[in-house]
């Protein structure tokens, strides 16, 4: 019987071709909206593996949510959107934003960066903004102890509201080696906007990081008006000097694949990761009396690292380091500490509270990069 050779493209089951997680936008476990981004309000806020970054004392605003609106006929249902609901039409000169994400060093060793073989990796990507203009994507290189490296490169959005596809081929990185194991070894940063300290300093080939490096060639601002906004979906990181077409993946993959590094909801009771919800409740441990047992308390997966983990409380859940009372009432109790934390659960929650009672709680475990 001859032997069907599986097609090169697409999802093959057993590896996966796009180093990016969650690049069709569709995970997102916080939320699908987080308003008032800005001025030190970097971080993760709703789609997941997606961090939004800012640099210096800022005055815009935005909006980031999972959005409807993508490419047509492509096979997306979701993107990420950046709605700037406060304008900053002259950013200063050490004001940056970004959308990235970072990715575990273990996960790229097949690159062979470091090496005179060095993968070259290819960018590809669906984007839509109100701003033309050139626009600055990056990849930095955390780096094996050599020191860290960043290699640019520029792409235009050419007419307005109007979905375009970006291609972009970088070269591997033949100087410096990522570690092998579960820190920052790889990060794909997108540039909306930037002040002239980040755009300095050429950085379309490979070379020691330096901070004018990181928007090189930086010209629109989404900021510039609160009519402005961006959306980005089908990001696709691969190994080689050809883009093939975004690997789908079955959903309830990619969101396994996003546990690793977070799992929970945020505080809010209404989220939905599709796998019910990570409600917990625990009694009153016998030997203490401020001090409860959880039981049956595991991670649907494993984490990347021992995580910091929040209880969420109160009315609607959504009050974080207290724990909801079930003694026929809505009471409420404040957690004084979580222990016994690992990779794969924990399982204890402190409460000041001595009553034999059931208490009832969100968790969210973050182990983000």
């Amino acid at each position: 019987m001859a032997i069907t050779k599986i097609p090169a493209a697409g999802f093959t089951g057993n590896n996966f071709r796009n180093i990016i997680i969650n690049g069709d936008m569709s995970i997102a476990q916080r939320g699908t909206s987080a308003t008032g981004l800005g001025n030190g309000d970097g971080g993760y806020h709703t789609v997941d593996r997606w961090t939004f970054l800012e640099s210096g004392t800022t005055t815009y605003e935005f909006t980031m949510s999972q959005d409807t609106d993508v490419p047509s006929g492509q096979g997306f249902a979701t993107s990420l959107k950046l709605d700037c609901t406060t304008a900053d039409a002259s950013l200063d000169a050490d004001n940056l934003i970004r959308i990235a994400q970072i990715i575990e060093s273990q996960n790229l060793q097949y690159l062979k960066y470091g090496t005179s073989n060095a993968e070259s990796l290819t960018a590809s990507f669906w984007v839509k903004s109100t701003v033309t203009g050139d626009y600055n994507v990056n990849l930095y290189n955390y780096g094996s102890g050599g020191g860290a490296r960043i290699i640019s490169s520029i792409y235009t959005i050419n007419s307005a509201d109007t979905w375009e596809k970006k291609t972009i081929t970088f070269d591997g990185d033949t100087v410096e080696a990522f570690l092998n194991d579960n820190t920052a070894g790889l990060n794909l940063a997108f540039s909306l906007g930037s002040g002239t300290s980040y755009t300095s300093t050429d950085a379309t080939s490979w070379g020691s990081y330096s901070s004018g490096k990181l928007a090189y060639g930086q010209v629109a601002n989404i900021a510039s008006s609160t009519a402005n906004n961006f959306y980005i979906t089908g990001i696709q990181l691969e190994a080689g000097t050809t883009a093939s077409d975004f690997e789908f993946i079955p959903k309830e993959m990619s969101l396994y694949r996003c546990l690793r590094y977070y799992e929970g909801g945020n505080g809010n009771s209404n989220y939905d990761n599709g796998l019910d919800t990570p409600l917990r409740w625990c009694e009153r441990l016998k030997s203490s009396t401020t001090r409860y047992k959880v039981f049956n308390n595991h991670f649907w997966v494993p984490k990347r690292v021992v995580p910091t983990v929040t209880i969420w409380g109160g009315a609607g859940f959504t009050t974080s380091n207290t724990i909801h009372v079930y003694n026929g009432s809505s009471t409420t109790a404040t957690v004084s500490s979580v222990s016994n934390i690992g990779k794969n659960g924990f399982s204890r929650v402190n409460v000041g509270v001595s009553s034999d009672l059931t208490y009832i709680f969100f968790y969210e475990a973050d182990a983000e990069l």
